[in-house]
């Protein structure tokens, strides 16, 4: 049974449960970019990013990644398991585009060489910066090296599964955010949320952008376009 709100983050509201080990996430149908200076809503996203979100995850749970999801329990709720949440927002892009491409120079829609992971600390009022190992170190985000080591090894392997997942559904996975958090058991697992909110999702043959990029550079149609990745990834 859903209690008081625990907290909100941009895209969803955490719930606690009369079990303390369980949470309920909601998935709200806001938008929001630019670390939250443009903001939007768009009716029954919320219910598309839980659905897209429970397939990825389960898929990954298929494949060896353990995640803080435990079921889907309305269209936009989902029960998860309680966790520390790590305050580093992990990115992983096979492909130029947004920041990558301002801050280097690189050519949005250029292939790179091979997948790059890259740290933001998970801080709003910070604006969310780009760190590195040491910075993971200095600030205690993580315990020790190998933390990090885990981190990136995991993210490379939710990457490897999800290249060839989206490609089969003739879908260009450009780029993710995913976060991880630590288990009740110290372990360290997929937390929050896998959705066209937090992945640059191309159309493999026109380039089409189908993810919260038509939000943020003001393309329209988000609805539709987060409406056919579901449709693409149900088969």
């Amino acid at each position: 049974m859903k209690k008081e709100l625990f907290y909100e983050g941009k895209g969803k509201k955490i719930f606690k449960t009369q079990d303390d080990d369980l949470f309920i996430a909601e998935f709200k149908d806001d938008l929001t970019a630019f670390n939250a200076e443009k903001k939007g809503k768009e009716e029954g996203k919320g219910k598309l990013n839980c659905k897209i979100s429970t397939i990825i995850f389960e898929i990954l749970k298929k494949n060896g990644i353990k995640t803080h999801l435990v079921k889907t329990i309305s269209d936009n709720e989902q029960l998860i398991e309680r966790c520390q949440i790590i305050p580093i927002e992990v990115l992983v892009r096979n492909i130029a585009a947004g920041s990558l491409s301002k801050r280097l120079g690189i050519k949005e829609g250029e292939n790179l060489p091979f997948a790059l992971v890259e740290f933001c600390l998970k801080d709003d009022k910070l604006g969310d910066p780009f760190i590195n190992d040491e910075h993971c170190l200095l600030l205690n985000l993580v315990k020790d090296q190998n933390q990090i080591q885990t981190i990136k090894e995991l993210a490379r392997k939710i990457n490897t599964i999800l290249l060839d997942f989206f490609d089969q559904r003739n879908l260009k996975l450009v780029d993710f955010k995913i976060e991880f958090g630590l288990s009740k058991n110290q372990e360290i697992i997929l937390a929050d949320e896998i959705s066209p909110d937090s992945c640059r999702l191309w159309d493999k043959n026109t380039n089409e952008k189908l993810d919260k990029d038509r939000f943020r550079q003001d393309l329209g149609n988000v609805k539709i376009a987060y409406e056919e990745i579901l449709k693409r990834i149900m088969g």
